[in-house]
C-alpha cells in the first residue's frame, strides 16, 4: 500500500518502505517454498499499480489473478490490526488487470517473431552445441542481410535449408555450414515444433507499449502473464521471459532516473534463467540488468536462494526481501550465511539466525534510501494484499479478457510474407525456369530428332527412288531386250516363213512329184523312174 508517498511493504521495529525514485534499482524476493514470496510479490505489484506504475509479472501457479477482485477484510483483519493499521486506512480493492498467455487460453496471446528473439535465445531454447549455435548465427545474419523476416519456425527451417543448399556461395562471407550441424539444427526445430513450440512464434507479435498503460483513474495495469502451462517447460519459460526483458531493453528509450519507474518487471522462478546458461548469455543478462534501469524499468527477481542469482547480477539488486530459509544440510547453512551477508548488519539482531527463525509472512528487508544506499536489515511482517488472494474462475477470467480494449488485437494469428514464402517463391520461380529450360531442351531434342528422322526418311526416299529408277531402267532394258528378241524372232519368223513357204512349195512339189511317182510306180506296179 502507499503510505506517505512511499510503498509500505511491512512493519516491524521500523517500517520497510520502497522509495518510488529508487524502485528502478531492481530488487530480489527470496525465500523457501511457502514462506510468503507470492504474497510479497502481490503486495508490491498492487502498490506499484496504485502509484501509477504498470507491472508485468509471471503467474506460474495461477494464484495472482485475484488482483482483479477486491479482497475480504475479515480474512486479514487480525494481521492488519497487529500491524497498527486501521480498517479505514486499508480498504479492500481490485486493480486494473490484463491477462496474457502464450497459448491464448488464459489471456491475450503473446507471440514473438523468430527474428526478434534472435539466434542466441533460439539456440538456447533448442539446446544447440557451440558448432550448431554458429550455424544458427550464420542463418540469422544471412536472413538479416537479405531482408527476409523470420516469423515462425517454418521460416527458420526454410532458412536453414536455404543456407545449407547455398553453403558454397556464402562460405567466404559468412563461414562454413556443415551438413551435419545443419541437420542437427533441423532436427531440433522439428522437435520443438512437434512439442507445440510453433505457437509462440508468429504475428501479430507483442507490442510492449501495451504493457505500459494506466486506467482512467491513473493506476498502472497489472499485466499477468499466465504461465501455469508454459512453466511445465522450464527452458521455454525462462527463455521467453528473458526475451520479454530483452525486448524492453531494446525498444525503450533512455530516460535516466525518474521519480518513479515506467514499468516494473517481475521474474518469478528466476533460477531457471541461469540454469546451464553459457557465460556469454550470462554476460548479456548482466548487461541488460545494469542498463535497463536507465530506461525506467525495475527488474525484480523471485527465487528461493539469493545464490540462485549470479553475483554480478545480485550486486545490482538494491531492494531486497528475504523470507525464511531452512537449514537441514551444511550446504543449506552455507547458503543462509551467504544470504545474511548480503544485508547491512543490524546490531539489534543476528541476520543469519533471524532468517532461519522467520515465520510465514515475515521477512528481513533492506531497501535503498534517498541517496541510493542500502538500508540496514529490518525484520518486518509483510502487509497482506488488498485484492483477493487466490485464483479466479474461468468465467471471470474470460469476461475480463473480452472486456479489455486490447481484445481482438492479438487473438487472430496472421501469416504475412516472410522467409518461407520468399524462399518458396524463389524455388517455384527456379523450378519454372528449369521447367521451361527442360521444355526448351526437350523441344530442341524433339526437333533435332524430327530433323534426323526427316533426313533419314529423305535419304530412304532417295534410295527408294533410286531403286525404283533402277528397277524401271532394268524393266526398260528388259523390255527393250524383249522387244529386240521379239523383233528378232519376228524377223526370224518372217524369214522362216518365206523360206518355209518356199520350202513348203518345193516340198509340196517334190511331194507331189514323189507321190506322183509312187503312184505311178504303184500303178505301174513298182515302176521306178
Amino acid at each position: 500500500m502507499l503510505y506517505d508517498g512511499k510503498i509500505l511493504m511491512g512493519r516491524g521495529t521500523a517500517d520497510g518502505v520502497i522509495l518510488p525514485n529508487m524502485a528502478n534499482r531492481h530488487g530480489l524476493i527470496a525465500g523457501a517454498t511457502g514462506t510468503g514470496k507470492t504474497i510479497t510479490l502481490k503486495v508490491m505489484a498492487e502498490s506499484f499499480s496504485e502509484l501509477g506504475v504498470p507491472v508485468f509479472l509471471a503467474d506460474v501457479k495461477g494464484d495472482l489473478a485475484g488482483c482483479v477482485k477486491a479482497g475480504d477484510f475479515d480474512t486479514i483483519a487480525k494481521r492488519v490490526g497487529n500491524l497498527g493499521i486501521k480498517e479505514e486506512d486499508f480498504p479492500m480493492k481490485s486493480f486494473p488487470v490484463r491477462f496474457w498467455d502464450v497459448f491464448g487460453a488464459g489471456g491475450h496471446p503473446v507471440r514473438a517473431t523468430v527474428s526478434d528473439m534472435g539466434s542466441t535465445l533460439i539456440s538456447r531454447l533448442l539446446g544447440l552445441t557451440e558448432a550448431q549455435t554458429g550455424v544458427m548465427a550464420i542463418v540469422f545474419r544471412l536472413a538479416d542481410d537479405k531482408g527476409w523476416l523470420l516469423t515462425d519456425l517454418k521460416d527458420l527451417r526454410s532458412m536453414v535449408a536455404y543456407a545449407t543448399e547455398h553453403s558454397d556461395e556464402i562460405l567466404n562471407e559468412y563461414g562454413n555450414i556443415s551438413k551435419q550441424s545443419a541437420g542437427a539444427v533441423q532436427r531440433a526445430l522439428l522437435q520443438l515444433e512437434d512439442a507445440g513450440g510453433n505457437i509462440f512464434f508468429g504475428e501479430p507479435d507483442i507490442d510492449i507499449r501495451d504493457w505500459m498503460s494506466c486506467d482512467e483513474s491513473g493506476r498502472g495495469y497489472i499485466n499477468i502473464f499466465h504461465c501455469a502451462k508454459l512453466y511445465r517447460s522450464p527452458l521455454l519459460y525462462s527463455t521467453f521471459m528473458l526475451w520479454l526483458l530483452a525486448e524492453l531493453f531494446e525498444e525503450l528509450p533512455e530516460v535516466g532516473d525518474l521519480e518513479k519507474p515506467k514499468l516494473v518487471f517481475f521474474f518469478d522462478e528466476a533460477h531457471l534463467l541461469f540454469n546451464d546458461a553459457p557465460k556469454a548469455l550470462r554476460d548479456n543478462i548482466e548487461q541488460v540488468v545494469k542498463l535497463i534501469r536507465s530506461k525506467g524499468v525495475g527488474v525484480y527477481f523471485i527465487t528461493q536462494q539469493p545464490s540462485d542469482i549470479p553475483d554480478p547480477i545480485l550486486a545490482q539488486l538494491g531492494n531486497r526481501v528475504q523470507h525464511a530459509l531452512r537449514a537441514y544440510t551444511p550446504a543449506e547453512q552455507k547458503a543462509i550465511k551467504a544470504a545474511a551477508q548480503t544485508f547491512r548488519v543490524n546490531p539489534e539482531f543476528d541476520t543469519e539466525e533471524t532468517i532461519m527463525a522467520l515465520g510465514t509472512g515475515e521477512a528481513v528487508v533492506s531497501f535503498l534510501d534517498e541517496k541510493g544506499r542500502p538500508g540496514i536489515a529490518q525484520r518486518v511482517t509483510v502487509l497482506p494484499p488488498q485484492s483477493m488472494m487466490g485464483a479466479i474462475d474461468d468465467e471471470r477470467r474470460e469476461a475480463e479478457i473480452h472486456a479489455d480494449d486490447l481484445y481482438g488485437k492479438y487473438d487472430v494469428a496472421v501469416d504475412n510474407e516472410s522467409a518461407y514464402e520468399i524462399i518458396n517463391a524463389k524455388k517455384i520461380e527456379q523450378n519454372r525456369i528449369e521447367e521451361e529450360q527442360r521444355a526448351k531442351e526437350e523441344e530442341a531434342k524433339r526437333l533435332e530428332q524430327e530433323e534426323k528422322e526427316r533426313i533419314k526418311a529423305e535419304k530412304e526416299r532417295e534410295k527408294e527412288l533410286a531403286r525404283e529408277e533402277k528397277e524401271r531402267e532394268k524393266e526398260r532394258k528388259e523390255r527393250e531386250k524383249a522387244q529386240k528378241e521379239k523383233e528378232k524372232k519376228k524377223a526370224a519368223r518372217k524369214k522362216n516363213s518365206a523360206l518355209g513357204k518356199a520350202a513348203n512349195t518345193a516340198a509340196n512339189t517334190v511331194g507331189r512329184e514323189i507321190g506322183k511317182s509312187i503312184v505311178r510306180g504303184i500303178l505301174g506296179i513298182f515302176k521306178k523312174k
